[in-house]
Order: C-alpha cells, then sequence, then structure tokens
C-alpha cells in the first residue's frame, strides 16, 4: 500500500512524501527509524483486491535490476556524484516502473536523504537484503564497493534463474500436456466407458477403479473442490505474511532434506561478506553482526545472529558466540573465524568463508540444474504408464470376455 505522510526531521525542517508499507503501523515504524516526527500519514489510494495481480504484472524483472545496479556500480566506480549518477541512469532505463523509481530516489537523495532510507520507500523494488547492503555501506563510507557486490549477486541471482528456467522449460510443458490428458481421460472418456465395464461384469484393475472413482467425484463436486481450494491458498498465503509464518517458513526452508542445506550455505556467505565488508570499514564486530544479521534475508538468521552479538556484548569471542548455534553455522565457520580472531585477520577469513561458500552454493545448484530434467522425465514417465495401464488393461479385459 501506498501511503502519503508529513514529518519533522530533528532539525525542524518539514519533509512531504509518499512511503510504500504493508500496512500503516509498518510505515509509521520505518518513519520512526529514520528519526522523523510524523504529522499526518495517510493512505495514498485505496487497495483494490487486484492490486496485488496487476502489480505481479507490472513489476521490476531480476534482469532490469541486475542492468540497473551494474550502471549504477560503473557510474559510481567512475566517481560521479550520487545524486548525477541516479538522473543519468533515469535517462538510460527502460522500464516505467524502475523509471519512476529512479526519479523519487533522486529527489529524495536532493532533499538531503539517505540513498538506503529513499530505497526503503520502495520495497517493492529493492530488497531489504538491497537496502541493509546499502545501509551498511553509509556507515562504512564504502557505497562504490557495497553497489559493486549487489551488481555481482544479482548477476550471479540473474544467471541461476536462466538456467533453471532453461532446464524447467521442456519437462513443464510435457508436464502440463500430461495433466492435460490426464483430466480429458478421467473427466470424459472413463465416466463414458465405466456403464460398458458394468454390463459386461468385467474385472477392472484397482488403479482404474480409483481413476474412475476420482473422476465422478470431480465431475460432481468440482465447484466446492474450486472454492476449497481458493481458500486453503488465501489463507496460507496470508499466514506466511505474517512474522509467524515468516519464521515457520524460514525454518521449514533450512530443514528441508536438499534444499535446506542449499539455503543455510546462501545465508553464511551472506553473513560472512557482510560482516567483512563491515569489520573492514572500521564497525565494531557486535554491531557489524546485527547489521549482518538484517542484510541476509532470514528472520532466524537475523535472531541468531543478534544472539551471538549479544554474546560478544557479554564477552565471548564471535567464534563461542557462533559455535553456540551450530544448527545455523556449520562447525568449519567458527572453526575459520578463531583462526581470524587469533591471527588479527578476521575480516580476510570472513571474506574466505563467504568465497568458500558461494563456491559450494553455485556447485549445488548446478547439480540440481542437472537433475531437475532427468528427474521430472523419470515422473513423468512413471505417470504416463500408469495412466495407460489404466486405460489400457481394462480394455484387454473386455476383449478377453467377447
Amino acid at each position: 500500500m501506498k501511503f502519503s505522510y508529513t514529518a519533522r526531521t530533528q532539525q525542524g525542517e518539514l519533509q512531504t512524501g509518499f512511503i510504500e508499507s504493508a500496512s500503516r503501523e509498518s510505515a509509521s515504524a520505518i518513519l520512526n527509524s529514520h528519526e522523523l516526527f510524523i504529522l499526518s500519514l495517510d493512505l495514498a489510494e485505496a487497495p483494490k483486491w487486484y492490486d496485488q495481480f496487476l502489480n505481479l504484472l507490472n513489476r521490476v524483472r531480476p534482469s532490469d535490476m541486475m542492468i540497473f545496479t551494474r550502471q549504477f556500480a560503473t557510474l559510481l566506480e567512475a566517481k560521479i556524484p550520487l545524486g548525477d549518477s541516479l538522473k543519468n541512469l533515469y535517462r538510460q532505463t527502460r522500464n516505467p516502473i524502475l523509471k519512476e523509481a529512479i526519479s523519487e530516489l533522486a529527489s529524495d537523495i536532493d532533499s538531503g536523504i539517505t540513498l538506503s532510507q529513499a530505497m526503503e520507500r520502495h520495497q517493492h523494488i529493492f530488497s531489504s537484503f538491497f537496502v541493509s547492503m546499502v545501509r551498511s555501506a553509509e556507515v562504512t563510507g564504502r557505497l562504490e564497493e557495497s553497489i559493486t557486490f549487489m551488481a555481482d549477486y544479482l548477476e550471479k541471482e540473474v544467471g541461476l534463474l536462466s538456467r533453471v528456467r532453461s532446464a524447467m522449460i521442456y519437462p513443464v510443458v510435457v508436464l502440463t500436456l500430461f495433466f492435460i490428458v490426464a483430466g480429458i481421460m478421467v473427466g470424459v472418456v472413463f465416466p463414458q466407458l465405466q456403464p460398458i465395464f458394468e454390463e459386461s461384469q468385467v474385472q477392472v484393475p484397482t488403479i482404474t477403479k480409483i481413476l474412475l472413482n476420482s473422476g465422478q467425484f470431480v465431475s460432481d463436486w468440482w465447484l466446492a473442490i474450486v472454492v476449497i481450494l481458493l481458500i486453503a491458498i488465501i489463507v496460507v498465503v496470508d499466514y506466511f505474511q505474517t512474522q509467524e509464518g515468516q519464521i515457520v517458513f524460514d525454518e521449514i526452508r533450512v530443514r528441508l532434506p536438499v534444499i535446506g542445506n542449499l539455503y543455510k550455505k546462501l545465508y553464511v556467505a551472506r553473513f560472512a561478506e557482510a560482516t567483512g565488508v563491515l569489520i573492514r570499514g572500521g564497525i565494531p564486530i557486535a554491531q557489524s553482526l546485527e547489521i549482518a544479521g538484517h542484510t541476509i534475508g532470514s528472520i532466524i538468521y537475523r535472531d541468531a545472529l543478534h544472539e551471538v552479538a549479544e554474546g560478544v556484548r557479554a564477552g565471548q569471542l564471535m567464534s563461542q558466540a557462533l559455535a553456540e548455534h551450530e544448527t545455523y553455522f556449520p562447525p568449519l565457520v567458527y572453526q575459520m573465524v578463531a583462526v581470524g580472531e587469533s591471527t588479527g585477520k578476521l575480516e580476510s577469513l570472513m571474506s574466505r568463508i563467504s568465497a568458500f561458500y558461494t563456491r559450494e552454493v553455485d556447485s549445488v545448484v548446478a547439480n540440481l540444474v542437472e537433475l531437475i530434467q532427468p528427474a521430472l522425465m523419470a515422473v513423468i514417465g512413471v505417470l504416463v504408464g500408469i495412466l495407460f495401464a489404466a486405460v489400457l488393461l481394462p480394455i484387454y479385459n473386455l476383449a478377453q470376455v467377447f
């Protein structure tokens, strides 16, 4: 939802603008976190039931974000001022939604707002990971390095998505066609054959009985099935948007057999990269851990790093505090951190941890992409075999009777 606000800064300056957030409370919290005294906060436009659907259509694609971030990093590397860089990007960008957001970013920068605060107003475009990395870079004065890191990160993600899509196109098309054919067989063909089987008193295989009964059930109750499915989807999606639901979803992700291992390595790589950048910039370790927790993109890792930071403030070594959360941080992580603490090269070891787990993520993803297509084709083959057996076996028995 989009809200219009009027607020005053700590210096008493009047500030107006728009902010996008899930609710009025979260919008107010964001403004308060920027040390603004809110005078008014109103809904800019009434939300419509189809807004979420339109947002899916009118969205900024990952490839658009990748190009924007790489161009942004190039301009900053050329030592072009931040405001001028954004104005140049506005002229080069073709995506209308991203173009409008860049225009608002440039205006906010000119009015004295930091880049992270300006980006935070466009949460539908800039992820919390992106905003947190920019915020940490503003603290350390390494904005150019942070944007370059994000450009590299987004290029990897876009390349990964492209590879997964390429591997999935053929199996998904075949699987879709299979379900269409199966639906026609179960809903149209089998009900017409059922009276013939009953009259001839031919023995019908179990799998055929299951498909016949399923077809009859779907034919009689299809409307109720559709309504129940829609309600279930709405309830589940709404739950996973809550704080509790996000925690549950994060726990499920990291505990899945194969995918969970991938997510853990991804989160550890993000944690190590962000923490290394912050420590290198002179930020205290405890504060670096807390900031890094907000860059990972996982609530459970954010909470775990908050506890690690509290342990460091209480006098623990960072390696000892990480060892208490072995579920989320493998032994290799806190062992390498211990080496960094003993040698005084913690930021260097954090970079090595990030590089190691980034390579691990790339390796796991490459293997998964290679396995997706043959695994799906094997599943499709089994389903096709079951469907043909359900059709041909009773027909064969019927031919034997005559």
